[in-house]
C-alpha cells in the first residue's frame, strides 16, 4: 500500500505515475482530495475546539475559586466535548475511507521504469546465450514429453480437468533434479536460507503481499468456512498459495526486526496453485499456464537504501540458475502498463524455447520497496533510532521449476526424440546423461 502521508503531500505525483500505469486517476483515487479535505477541516476544528475547551477550564476554576456560578461555563465544555469526539470520529472515518481506496491502488513505478501501456513497452536490457542450433524440426515440449512417456497430460485432465500434468519415470526425477539443483545453488552460493512453509494461507496474508481484496478471482478459496467477504480475516479461511512469495514474505507480518539482522534471504520450494482466470484460450497446450505448479522463490527483506543493490542481486542469483542450465534467455525490464499490482521495478527473464521459436517468462524479479511492508506491517528498527519503519521487500522466481523443465526439453531434444541432459543435473540424475523413452503405460 503506497503511504497515506506520501499521497497527500505529492498527489500530483501520484496522479502522473497512475496515469503511467494506464489509469485514470480521477477513477482510481475516487473522492481522495474532498475527503481529505474533509478530514484536515475535521482536525482542524477540533484543535480550535480543544483551545477554547481548555480556556474554559480554566475560566471554570477561576469562577468557583471565587465562589462564582460556574454553570453556564460547565455545560459549554461539555458541549464542546461532545462536539470534539463527533469531530474526532468523523476525521477517523475518513482516514478509514482513504485507506480503503489506497488498498485497491497499485504501487507506484520508479522513474527509471518505461512508460508503456502493455508487453509491448518492455526493454531487453540483456541477451545470454546461443540459441541452439537443430539439423531437424525442433518439437514443441509437450509432443517430446509424450512421446517419452514422461508427461500425461491426458490422465491429469481425467484425474484433476485441464491444466493439469503427470509427470512418470525420468520426467518426475528431472523435476524434483531441478528444484533441488535450485536449491542447492541459492543456499550454497547465494546465502539463502531455506524454508518449507505452509502450502495455505488465510487472508491477511493474501492481502499484506498484495494479491486481495483486487485478485480473489484468479486464486483458489478453500470453503471450510463459507465464501471470502473482503475483510474477513478470521483464522478459519484457507486459500491455496499462488506463490510462495505470500507465505515467506508474511513469516514477519506484524513484526519488528532489528537492523543488525538484515538483509534476510530465503528460498522455498512449493507448489504453486493458480485459476488463471482470464486466460482460457490462452497457452492451452502443455505446460505454459496450469492450475499447479512448482517453483523455487527468492524472497528479501532490506533496509530501504539497500532494496536496488539487492534488486540487481536476486535477479542475478535467478539468472545464474539458466546460464548454469546453459539455457540461452534474455532479461527484459518492465513498462508501466506491464508491471504486477505490487511492484515499483520489475525485471522478468525469459527462456528461448526453440520448439515454439519464442521467448517466455520464466521468472519476475520485483522490489516492492514498502508497499507490501506497509500492508503487512513489517518494520525494522534503524540502529540508534527511536522510532521503527517500514523495511523493503524483494522477491522473484530462481525459478519456475515447471517452465524450467520444459526450457530443457525443448533445447536439449535430440534427432531421435531423446533429451540430454544439462551436465549441471547430472549429479541430480543420478549420473544419467540421456532421457530416453519410458516403460509404455497403455
Amino acid at each position: 500500500m503506497i503511504d497515506l502521508a506520501f499521497v497527500r503531500a505529492n498527489l500530483p505525483v501520484v496522479e502522473e505515475k497512475l496515469r503511467s500505469r494506464g489509469m485514470d486517476p480521477a477513477v482510481a483515487l475516487g473522492d481522495f482530495a474532498s475527503i481529505d479535505k474533509e478530514r484536515r477541516e475535521a482536525i482542524t476544528e477540533v484543535e480550535t475546539l480543544k483551545a477554547r475547551r481548555n480556556k474554559l477550564t480554566e475560566e471554570i476554576a477561576r469562577l468557583r475559586k471565587s465562589g462564582a456560578d460556574a454553570t453556564a461555563v460547565t455545560e459549554e465544555t461539555k458541549s464542546l466535548k461532545s462536539e470534539v469526539e463527533t469531530l474526532e470520529a468523523r476525521a477517523t472515518a475518513a482516514d478509514e475511507r482513504l485507506k480503503t481506496i489506497l488498498q485497491t491502488i497499485p504501487n507506484l513505478p520508479q522513474d527509471d521504469v518505461p512508460v508503456g501501456s502493455d508487453e509491448h513497452g518492455n526493454i531487453a536490457e540483456k541477451h545470454w546465450g546461443a540459441k541452439p542450433a537443430f539439423d531437424f524440426t525442433p518439437r514443441p515440449h509437450w509432443e517430446i514429453g509424450e512421446a517419452l512417456n514422461i508427461l500425461d497430460f491426458n490422465r491429469a485432465s481425467k484425474i484433476s480437468g485441464s491444466r493439469f500434468v503427470v509427470h512418470f519415470g525420468a520426467g518426475a526425477r528431472l523435476e524434483r533434479a531441478l528444484a533441488n539443483f535450485m536449491l542447492d545453488l541459492h543456499t550454497r552460493e547465494h546465502g539463502y536460507t531455506e524454508v518449507l512453509p505452509p502450502y495455505m494461507v488465510n487472508s491477511k496474508s493474501l492481502f499484506g503481499t498484495g494479491q486481495l481484496p483486487k485478485f480473489a478471482e484468479d486464486l483458489f478459496h478453500c470453503d471450510d468456512k463459507g465464501p471470502y467477504e473482503p475483510g474477513n480475516f478470521q483464522d478459519g479461511d484457507h486459500w491455496l498459495i499462488p506463490t510462495a512469495e505470500v507465505p515467506v514474505t508474511n513469516l514477519f507480518r506484524d513484526e519488528t526486526i532489528e537492523e543488525s539482522q538484515l538483509p534476510i534471504s530465503f528460498c522455498a520450494y512449493t507448489p504453486c496453485f493458480r485459476s488463471e482466470a482470464g486466460s482460457y484460450g490462452k497457452d492451452v497446450r502443455g505446460m505454459i499456464r496450469q492450475h499447479q505448479f512448482q517453483k523455487v522463490e527468492l524472497v528479501k527483506f532490506v533496509r530501504p537504501e539497500d532494496s536496488e543493490r539487492e534488486h540487481e542481486a536476486l535477479t542475478r542469483h535467478a539468472e545464474t540458475i539458466l546460464e548454469r542450465l546453459e539455457l540461452p534467455y534474455r532479461r527484459m525490464l518492465l513498462c508501466t502498463g506491464d508491471m504486477g499490482f505490487a511492484s515499483s521495478k520489475t525485471y522478468d527473464l525469459e527462456v528461448w524455447l526453440p520448439g515454439q521459436q519464442l521467448y517466455r517468462e520464466i521468472s519476475s524479479c520485483s522490489n516492492f520497496e514498502s508497499f507490501q511492508a506497509r500492508r503487512a506491517n513489517i518494520r525494522y528498527r534503524p540502529a540508534g533510532a527511536k522510532k521503527s519503519e517500514h523495511l523493503h521487500t524483494l522477491n522473484g522466481s530462481g525459478l519456475a521449476v515447471g517452465r524450467t523443465y520444459l526450457a530443457i526439453l525443448e533445447n536439449y531434444q535430440q534427432a531421435d526424440g531423446t533429451i540430454r541432459v544439462p551436465h549441471a543435473l547430472v549429479p541430480y540424475m543420478n549420473g544419467d546423461t540421456v532421457i530416453g523413452k519410458q516403460q509404455s503405460r497403455s
